[in-house]
């Protein structure tokens, strides 16, 4: 039995005697202890983002941080039933981190393993009759030989996917000096699969030592295998709206961040003002591919970071658009379902992609935003108005970065910052088009247009994209705009 020191923190499925578990509250502790949280910033997970079933949870959250542990070591029916015990000790924001949090939901388990003759295949799998086809070529992504660990987010079909991957050194000469497996997770929402970061990276380990050890991941499975509709249908949602003009812990999707340098912080920095060119791009729903060699995990979070910068929470605005669905990792094999998609952003480390110009509007290759399509490419050019919102969000970055360390602030987070930052610019422009739109003149002027936050001249071909997209069809355009 390994020792419980080395165990990583959702291991707790492993065949351990009843005599010698640990005692629930003192484990649970533990496992919410500062020094077993992988995540950066006190960002806390709410509704999942994802039509999936499944009842509300409990959150066991007493350092006030809004993130809960990595794990449970009782199971979710449990935590139900105490929260319906007991609705008084609980105050207003925590029932409503008890009504929106997401059911964990593990649809499969499986590994993926690499053979010299066969290449990618699929080791093992629980359920046995799940349609794993292909999911060999996702977990363990083309290029991956190159890196000693990565991990990978990924659609298949209806579900989302977390798959850990690791590269370890072995003396055989059938395996060519080089054992590589990866041990992965399906689900029908991705926002919750960063809680299993850890049991898959251990796990991952333990296939590379000691290949064919399944019972950790058996106990897992049974343990949190989902409880499905009859018919077993998911639906893909896209990236959701935040209801409400401000944000909370307890009230806006996320997915946990375990990037060294956080999420929206690295994505900030590696593309600088680009940010504003990709959030035009997202909010008219535009096709985006991002390109990178391995590792993919950092590249599965600007898949993220993207999604994030179309968010609008005006009721009824945007309900005639395509989803802006996110796929994270692509290969080969998604070609024939991209074809069919209107929306989405997604991220692949196989460079033929940049020749399929039909499966894309936007390809991007390292801090480098092209497209082939004419009628997009004005709108690579920053305007007046971009280079303010950029600096307008540095600025208002570096202030939370002096809150963090003058006052310890351990409450607001860059995430909640960048989401509510273009929150905020989008629901600004859907208000305006909708006031103008209801007025008895039903023009767009520059005063309009500057009311959105938007340059009248450098930003005209981006707005008469939008009220295409959106409907606004029936709004003039002053001649005053006519020059760019």
């Amino acid at each position: 039995m390994v020792e419980r020191s080395d165990r990583a923190p959702l291991l707790d499925w492993e065949e351990v005697p009843a005599a010698e578990k640990p005692d629930i509250a003192h484990e649970s502790d533990r496992l919410s202890s500062p020094s077993n949280s992988r995540a950066i910033g006190c960002t806390a997970p709410a509704f999942g983002w994802s039509a999936s079933p499944g009842g509300p949870r409990s959150v066991s959250d007493e350092d006030g941080s809004g993130a809960p542990p990595a794990t449970s070591v009782t199971p979710t029916g449990a935590d139900v039933a105490d929260a319906d015990q007991h609705p008084s000790d609980a105050g207003p924001g925590e029932d409503r981190m008890v009504k929106w949090e997401e059911k964990d939901q593990i649809v499969s388990v499986f590994v993926v393993t690499f053979n010299t003759r066969s290449g990618n295949m699929l080791e093992w799998c629980l359920p046995r009759d799940m349609d794993l086809e292909g999911v060999e070529f996702k977990a363990i992504a083309s290029g991956s030989h190159r890196v000693t660990t990565d991990f990978i987010y990924f659609r298949k079909g209806c579900y989302f996917g977390l798959a850990c991957f690791a590269n370890m050194a072995v003396e055989s000469a059938v395996e060519r000096g080089a054992r590589m497996k990866s041990v992965g997770i399906l689900s029908p929402s991705y926002t919750l699969l960063y809680r299993y970061m850890s049991f898959l990276e251990h796990q991952v380990r333990l296939q590379l030592q000691f290949p064919g050890h399944y019972s950790p991941l058996e106990a897992f499975y049974e343990d949190k295998r989902a409880l499905l509709p009859p018919s077993g249908d998911s639906v893909v949602t896209a990236c959701p709206n935040i209801w409400g003009a401000s944000l909370n812990h307890s009230m806006h999707p996320e997915m946990k961040i375990t990037h060294p340098a956080g999420c929206m912080s690295q994505f900030t920095r590696f593309f600088g003002e680009q940010i504003m060119v990709l959030w035009k791009l997202a909010l008219l729903r535009r096709r985006i591919l991002i390109f990178s060699p391995p590792p993919v995990g950092v590249v599965c979070y600007r898949v993220y970071c993207c999604c994030c910068l179309a968010n609008i929470s005006i009721p009824g605005v945007g309900v005639a658009v395509p989803e802006f669905r996110p796929f994270f990792y692509v290969n080969v094999a998604d070609i024939s379902a991209l074809e069919n998609e209107l929306a989405y952003v997604a991220c692949t480390t196989e460079k033929i992609f940049e020749e399929k110009k039909d499966l894309y509007d936007v390809y991007v290759d390292n801090q480098n935003v092209k497209t082939y399509r004419e009628g997009l490419k004005p709108l690579l050019r920053l305007s007046t108005a971009d280079r303010d919102k950029y600096r307008k969000l540095t600025e208002q970055r570096q202030m939370l970065l002096y809150s963090q360390e003058e006052n310890a602030d351990c409450v607001s987070s860059e995430e909640d910052l960048f989401i509510l930052f273009f929150l905020e610019q989008n629901n600004r422009i859907f208000q305006t088009l909708s006031e103008v739109a209801g007025s008895p003149d039903p023009t767009l002027t520059q005063e309009s247009v500057r009311a959105m936050g938007l340059d009248p001249h450098g930003d005209r071909l981006f707005l008469l994209h939008l009220l295409e997209i959106y409907g606004y069809d029936t709004l003039l355009v002053s001649d005053q705009l006519c020059c760019s």
